[in-house]
């Protein structure tokens, strides 16, 4: 299946230095969430050896849109054909509910009944929603699950199939 990362210029080469891209504890902008997401990856990914994970898009993320890096940083945008059971797939916007250590709700009842103690799921196993696609969610409470995102461990060389070079925007300022 074909996959995106979106790596700076160094991380590539580095992973061409080395024969593979892996993550790096020292960049892990959220060192407990990614400790976590790390802890979910060796539960449902069959080969993962428990490497730091490398984030991917199934779906292909726009080199001109802003966000991704700071603006001005030599980056690179990877495609990549990787086994389907190699990949962890969860939902991006839920994530950061993960990062910011709040209660994954599926509605805002659900939301008040775990803030007043009326729950028995704790806010680690709500987290483990952000990889069920199948749940009824109020779409105007959670958004839609328009965003996927993907992790894996390491990835050797020869799954990469396209490299493309290019330079972050910068973000204008109103």
């Amino acid at each position: 299946m074909i996959y995106w990362s979106m790596q700076t210029i160094e991380a590539w080469e580095e992973a061409q230095a080395r024969g593979y891209l892996e993550g790096d504890h020292e960049r892990a902008m959220f060192p407990d969430s990614y400790l976590w997401m790390i802890q979910q990856m060796q539960k449902r990914l069959p080969n993962f050896r428990g490497e730091y994970p490398i984030w991917l898009w199934p779906k292909k993320p726009d080199m001109r849109s802003t966000g991704h890096f700071e603006g001005g940083t030599k980056c690179v945008r990877l495609t990549m054909d990787l086994d389907k059971k190699d990949v962890l797939i969860s939902d991006f916007d839920r994530w950061h509910i993960v990062l910011n250590n709040g209660f994954c709700s599926d509605n805002e009842k659900e939301d008040d009944d775990f803030d007043n103690g009326k729950l028995n799921i704790t806010l680690k196993e709500s987290w483990e929603r952000i990889f069920e696609f199948d749940r009824y969610i109020d779409t105007e409470w959670v958004g839609n699950g328009e965003w996927l995102q993907g992790t894996t461990g390491r990835i050797y060389l020869d799954k990469v199939i396209k490299v493309e070079h290019f330079v972050a925007r910068k973000s204008k300022v109103y």
